[in-house]
């Protein structure tokens, strides 16, 4: 059986939310992020990513990391590829074409969005919103993410979703890493192709699924 290790709150969102996708039975592992632990080392503490146990399956100490029948993967991007590659159906590729874009399409969200988005939503899990430099940093990435989201919003103004006319894997990486910006309203007000896209993204019993997993964490 396929292994999640994570959280919810955490990347391995995309994860969970991809094997709900798919149908497939899997056994979600509780790993906890060691920043988030007074002491991760301490005698009795959550398993967590600088847990030593944790450590062996994964040296690098990032969730989510999988053990699907003793194949080990880490990195959430690579993990949800592999899992559409194996399981097939819709949101995989449907040809070498449409492998070529869904691969291309999920780096470009980590590459050209993530590493603003993720500034955003780190400034206010942190509650550091409301601070002089909290809003700076904000404002920097907002800025930093209209030229990406321009680029997003002119493909999706001729297509319901990136690849094949369909929600694929692309979707649901993307989608999910430009989910820690929604919170800026009044950038996505001009991508309004963008935002009706992330609608019919979110309308899909899998994400509600996964987002219920995640409101259960507390």
């Amino acid at each position: 059986m396929l292994k999640i290790y994570g959280v919810y709150r955490s990347r391995a969102s995309r994860t969970y939310w991809m094997a709900l996708e798919l149908g497939i039975e899997f056994e979600s592992v509780p790993v906890v992020q060691g920043y988030a632990l007074d002491d991760p080392l301490a005698p009795g503490a959550r398993l967590n990513t600088r847990s030593p146990e944790f450590l062996k399956l994964n040296p690098n100490g990032h969730i989510p990391t999988i053990d699907d029948d003793g194949l080990v993967l880490g990195e959430s991007i690579a993990i949800n590829l592999y899992l559409a590659s194996k399981h097939r159906g819709p949101l995989a590729a449907g040809s070498l074409q449409e492998e070529g874009m869904i691969t291309m399409w999920s780096f470009w969200a980590v590459n050209e969005i993530e590493q603003h988005s993720i500034k955003i939503v780190q400034t206010y899990d942190n509650a550091l919103d409301a601070t002089p430099g909290g809003k700076e940093t904000i404002a920097v990435a907002s800025r930093l993410l209209k030229k990406p989201l321009g680029v997003l919003n002119d493909h999706l103004a001729e297509h319901q979703y990136l690849v094949g006319e369909r929600f694929t894997v692309a979707d649901l990486n993307l989608v999910e890493i430009i989910r820690y910006a929604l919170s800026e309203k009044e950038l996505f007000k001009a991508f309004p192709h963008v935002l009706k896209w992330v609608e019919r993204c979110h309308d899909r019993d899998a994400f509600r699924e996964m987002m219920a997993g995640r409101a259960a964490e507390g």
